[in-house]
Formats: C-alpha cells, structure tokens, sequence
C-alpha cells in the first residue's frame, strides 16, 4: 500500500471503538477557558475546524480536575456538572465528519507557575532546578487523604466526560505533571504506599485508572499519555516505563500514547539532540515503542517528530505503532490529515523555534505558547500564522494571559 492509504485504514480499540484513519492530534495547551475555568465557543470552533481537517481522533488540551490547581490561566476545569451543556457543544463540534474527541484529563502537581494557586503541592516537596525555581515554587508534599480526594476527582472529571458525550478520556501521565511526578523517583521520595519502589509509585496511576473505570464502565475509552522516560537524573526510566505499560494494559488501559520529557527536561519540543538513526526515522520516541510492543499489545500511539507520511506509514507498517500522532503540525496546518491521506505532503514543516534570546530558548514552553497562539487564533475563527515571529506570539499569549491570569486572581480575592 502506498502511504496515503496506510494513513487511510481504520483502527479498532480493543474496546471495540473504531477510529476511521490512524492519526491522532495530539494533545496541546489551549488556555480557551473562561476565568472561571469554563469552555467556551472558541473551543467549539477550534475543535470543529480540526474535525473537519481530517483528523482520526482528536485529543483536547488538558483540562484540569480541581479549579485551585491550574497549570496555567484560561485552563478548563471540570468539577462537576457545572458545564454541561457547554462541554457537549464542545463534543458535537469535535466529532464531526466522524471524527473521535477525548478530553485529557490532568493535574499540574508542581508544575503550576508561582502565584498562580493559592498553594502548590506534589508527591514530595522538590523544587526545580535554580533557573526554574523562579517560575516555580517549591511544592508542598500531599497529606495520604489530598491524594485519596485527587483520586476521586479525576473519576469525577471522566464521568462528566462521557455523560457530556465525547468520546473518551485521556490521562495525562506524561511532561512532568502529578501523575508523572507521582512516577519519578526523583519526583516522589515518599515512604509511605505511594512511594518508594517502582510498584508503589504506579500506584497512584493504577488508582486513578481504577477509580475512573467504575465511573464509565468497560465499555468508555481511557487512555494515557506516558513518558518514555523524564531524560533526568534519577528521573522515570525506560525500563519503569515498559513494567507501567505492562501494569496498565492488564488494568485495562484502552491506548497508550508515548511522549518524553519534562519542563526541565523538554525532549518532547524537537530541541534536544537526537541520535542520527532517530532522525532518519523522524519520531522521536519509536525506539521506545518498539521496545514496548515486543513487551505487550496494548495499542501504541508516538508523538513528535514526524515530519513526512512516508515516515509515519513506515512507522505503522514495521508494526512498533498503530497511530501517529501529531501536535504542532496540526496547530499551524489544520487540514494536514486530509493532505497526507490525499498523498499531498505539509506545506509547512514543523522546525524548533528560537527567539535568539538563550534565556527564553532554553525553556519548555516557548514551544508551548507559540503553538498555543495558533490555536486560540483558529478559537476566534482566523486563520493560523506559521510565519508569525516567535517574539511577537510570545508577547501575544504573554498579555493574554497575564490579564487572565489578573482576572483569575481578583476572582479569587
């Protein structure tokens, strides 16, 4: 088959979800909420655009579970049925044209920049590193019965989900955040039943997989995005990866989708070098995959790097995967799955991003907000601009969430 048609084929869930062509936008920070962490039009429009780009299934930003931990203004939080009727206006614009959209569920743990929570907690009380320090605080370490509450809220959060109609939920268990920090044995020094070994720092992921299954029922898509590894010191390895994978496959885990990296550490924005072999084969992580697939069959997505079909055909035909996802290339070309099926390649290719400013270079997220702005610029119904210099995105998204994130603040007061 050539690779258009490879991209073509349909997928089917072992939960008997059929998902109509295998690529997956993957997902990516939005900040399309309301200051009161509600969804809004710009979501319906964002969403539908990329439905109608294409697309096989779709998974939204993160959307957090408790309103007092954000990762950042403008994130969407579900406590309850509060939204409802917005969030199903968001899953019918999501899947239109037969399109799949799961909602990424997720807490920021230590990852929330300073000031932004009254508080900042996590598995254990370390900080980041010196020049990140600055942006964010050093957590506090969760009490045994805040992470028995956390637990519930993440079930809570994926029953609204499906009830709101989408069509699946995705935890987020990758890029440093709480279920990742729960993980990584730097992270979590714990010496109680959520830490120390491997077993019991899967715990918590185990529990939440748990807790949410018996909110939806067999037969409701879950998901999680998982690090290959953290690509730190004393961090989540490869080896802890595979036994994770293995753990939540038996727990009934519907896909994985397998990603890198941390704030500290962010091999997932195409910025850390890679080896030349890794660079032929475009994904980044597709070593890992198929060191994970000869260990267990549960279905297996990679994001990041892919730059051609050909390179993601040749990435499901050796078997390592069975869906390619796609983030960036998405932000700035929404369209680009209905080119690649139609055997047209990207007209613009995804490159990292630079300001020359080495200060600002060095940090995760300047890929984050550049590709943020892209997305809120479809939220408004205008078109994405590649070309738009990196500094003027920046300055963008910085004044937008700056006022919300005063909003947020005077809301709280």
């Amino acid at each position: 088959m050539t690779p258009a048609q490879i991209l073509s084929q349909s997928f089917r869930l072992p939960n008997g979800t059929i998902l109509k062509n295998r690529l997956v936008k993957s997902a990516m920070s939005e900040a399309l909420g309301t200051p009161e962490g509600s969804p809004d039009v710009r979501l319906e429009r964002l969403y539908g655009r990329i439905a109608a780009g294409g697309i096989g299934l779709s998974i939204t930003g993160n959307v957090m579970i408790d309103g007092g931990a954000l990762g950042e203004p403008g994130n969407v939080v579900i406590e309850g049925e509060r939204d409802l009727e917005a969030l199903r206006r968001w899953a019918v614009a999501g899947q239109q044209q037969d399109s799949k959209l799961w909602v990424q569920i997720n807490h920021p743990g230590k990852q929330a920049p300073r000031g932004l929570n009254r508080e900042t907690v996590a598995p254990s009380a370390i900080p980041f590193r010196p020049d990140l320090a600055r942006f964010f605080a050093t957590p506090r370490e969760l009490r045994s019965e805040e992470i028995e509450g956390i637990i519930e809220r993440f079930a809570v959060a994926a029953r609204v989900v499906k009830k709101a109609g989408f069509g699946g939920v995705q935890i987020h268990g990758a890029h440093g955040y709480l279920v990742s920090q729960f993980l990584s044995p730097h992270h979590n020094q714990r010496r109680d039943e959520w830490g120390g070994s491997a077993p019991h720092r899967r715990r918590f992921v185990l529990a939440v997989l748990k807790a949410m299954r018996e909110q939806v029922g067999p037969e409701f898509p879950i998901g999680i995005k998982l690090n290959s590894a953290d690509f730190q010191r004393g961090g989540f390895s490869e080896e802890e990866s595979i036994e994770t994978i293995q753990a939540l496959a038996q727990a009934g885990i519907e896909l994985v989708e397998i990603s890198g990296g941390t704030y500290e550490a962010p091999v997932m924005t195409g910025k850390t070098k890679v080896k030349d072999s890794t660079q032929a084969r475009e994904a980044y992580f597709l070593e890992f995959a198929e060191k994970a697939r000869a260990a267990i069959q549960v279905p297996l997505v990679v994001t990041g790097g892919f730059r051609t079909a050909e390179g993601m055909a040749s990435a499901i035909a050796s078997g390592a995967v069975d869906l390619v996802g796609l983030a960036r290339s998405i932000a700035v070309e929404p369209d680009l799955p209905a080119k690649l099926m139609g055997g047209i390649p990207a007209a613009h290719p995804i490159k990292p991003l630079s300001t020359g400013i080495k200060a600002i270079d060095r940090m995760g997220f300047l890929e984050i907000v550049f590709y943020a702005y892209q997305l809120g610029r479809m939220g408004q119904g205008l078109d994405p601009l590649p070309d738009r210099s990196v500094l003027a995105a920046l300055a963008s998204k910085a004044l937008h969430s700056g006022w919300n994130g005063l909003r947020l603040r005077r809301l709280r007061a």
